[in-house]
């Protein structure tokens, strides 16, 4: 099915969501990051905790909006996507609760356990180099796969039931005064922008991405959509990517303030950080907001960094957190 035109995200569209899925997604709390004996000109980071979502991911709350938008005869055949686990996960976790079947297209380097977690939500799982994803992803077709595709962030109801974050964000810190979130498609960045630049326009809204994969960043500096020739794939498997897709670069453009990118040190710095002190499991796409936080590029706060997702293979997951560092 041929996209449709990139529109707006409205607030009103927004708060329709908020209700759509609040049987689904659950509202997620906002933490101050207390670190011990920090200085004190360190910059004052909250938490919006995004990984004690139901799936562990963001993710559901884009997926559970834009299935419960789809018309009862589109929802017939299915629905698909393409993902490297968590948007597979939330569409997965949606399906299933709609009572209809799901396909995922998973990129094959995907970790074992965002597959495990896909199957026994009930998906199907058909696997796919990186580069055919991403040409799917574009095509919005794939060879033997049948249903409604579900587009993991170039979806205008799927970024609508992201923006609902960014809601409580506003809500829940007055005084907030930026909004860190990483870039992986761009849907979530979008989303909160959309949003924040709509109620509080003097907060500013940063992308952050790993330095191995940051196209938005090499975009933004050439003012245009650019291919990141020097992609690397790594641990961070939910951000970064090959190329900015020109849609996501017209939607993100207008409500994204700056873009950051944070080396994968950094990355593995924060996700210590982030179990040391704060208890919290945080994905490779999940730290970069804290580490982006925590270098004071984002300014002196209060910064709340989204911590978009917790699922990583626990082998992965213990190894950076018992090494050096951090």
């Amino acid at each position: 099915m041929p996209a449709v035109p990139v529109q707006p995200i409205t607030l009103a569209e927004v708060e329709a969501a908020r209700e759509r899925i609040a049987g689904i997604a659950v509202r997620t709390p906002l933490l101050r990051l207390e670190i011990p004996g920090r200085d004190g000109d360190a910059p004052d980071v909250w938490l919006k905790l995004e990984n004690l979502q139901p799936i562990n991911a963001y993710k559901l709350r884009g997926a559970a909006n834009a299935i419960a938008c789809l018309p009862q005869d589109r929802r017939a055949h299915g629905v698909w996507t393409i993902s490297a686990g968590n948007a597979g996960q939330g569409v997965a976790y949606a399906a299933r609760a709609a009572g209809i079947p799901c396909t995922v297209v998973a990129i094959e380097t995907a970790p074992r356990s965002k597959l495990q977690r896909m199957e026994a939500l009930g998906a199907r799982i058909v696997t796919a180099s990186y580069d055919a994803c991403w040409q799917a992803l574009d095509e919005r077709r794939f060879p033997g796969v049948e249903g409604t595709f579900i587009h993991p962030f170039d979806d205008h109801d799927f970024i609508a039931g992201h923006a609902t974050l960014a809601l409580e964000i506003l809500e829940d810190l007055a005084d907030c005064r930026a909004i860190v979130a990483a870039i992986g498609g761009g849907g979530l960045i979008t989303a909160i922008g959309s949003v924040t630049k709509a109620l509080r326009p003097e907060v500013r809204v940063i992308g952050v991405e790993p330095q191995t994969a940051a196209p938005a960043a090499l975009s933004a500096a050439r003012g245009s959509p650019q291919v990141f020739e020097a992609w690397q794939a790594s641990f961070v498997d939910g951000a970064g990517g090959k190329s900015m897709f020109p849609r996501m670069w017209q939607r993100m453009r207008p409500v994204v303030d700056d873009f950051l990118t944070v080396s994968l040190e950094q990355t593995k710095d924060a996700m210590r950080l982030l179990a040391r002190h704060a208890r919290v499991v945080a994905e490779g796409a999940g730290a970069l907001p804290v580490a982006a936080a925590l270098s004071d590029r984002a300014g002196t706060g209060p910064v709340v960094a989204v911590v978009s997702g917790g699922n990583i293979d626990l082998d992965v997951y213990c190894g950076i957190i018992a090494s050096a560092g951090g």
